[in-house]
């Protein structure tokens, strides 16, 4: 490819960053474009033909427009990803992924992308409720990662990908990972994969 994918996003929205990442990882080229969402850049006509639902992140793929963080890891890995791990077709290991990325969009989202919400962008929402319901999740996945080093199969997979930047950036939620080793052990070896990218991080607030 030689034209660069436009990545529509906020810098620190944790699932513009999970598409970034993808397109890191994958070594592809891309130019990131930052909304406004303040002053309702998403819900401009134009932005509104690329992103119906007026939610970034969404991607242009030489006039090919998606929206959706989830979809847009599986159409990344799909269309450009040379190894298979990515994104499996054997049924099983192919199942796992679309489990975690339905953690992603539920329980990840519920519990440390809502806490975030609250404590870095003030938005109003339950903080107690979703922090508890983060600590709920993390004692699953600490549990499931015991002997394993990736969420979904033997390889790092988008199930990774998709799980990793709300949960590293867990702590901007007020939401602590010291009592959780295997959760960290396996976000640094995410953090070490060839031409991996951070997000930005914001200041982290006083742990209760």
């Amino acid at each position: 490819m030689t034209t660069p994918i436009k990545l529509y996003r906020h810098p620190k929205s944790g699932h513009c960053h999970r598409v970034e990442l993808m397109l890191a990882l994958l070594g592809l080229p891309y130019e990131t474009i930052d909304l406004d969402l303040a002053n309702g850049a998403h819900k401009a006509p134009d932005f509104l033909r690329i992103s119906p639902f007026g939610l970034v992140p969404a991607i242009d793929d030489e006039g090919y427009v998606l929206a959706d963080s989830n979809a847009i890891l599986v159409y990344l890995a799909g269309t450009y990803a040379s190894a298979p791990n990515w994104l499996p077709r054997e049924p099983r290991a192919a199942a796992e992924v679309q489990r975690w990325l339905s953690v992603a969009a539920d329980n990840i989202y519920a519990g440390p992308c809502a806490a975030r919400l609250v404590k870095v962008f003030g938005v109003d929402l339950d903080h107690a409720a979703a922090v508890k319901k983060a600590h709920a999740l993390f004692k699953v996945m600490e549990a499931h990662l015991h002997g394993r080093d990736w969420l979904a199969t033997d390889t790092v997979s988008i199930a990774d990908v998709a799980g990793y930047s709300y949960i590293a950036h867990a702590p901007e939620g007020g939401v602590d990972l010291a009592p959780y080793p295997t959760i960290r052990a396996w976000l640094q070896r995410i953090e070490a994969l060839p031409r991996f990218v951070g997000m930005a991080r914001s200041p982290t607030p006083v742990l209760a």
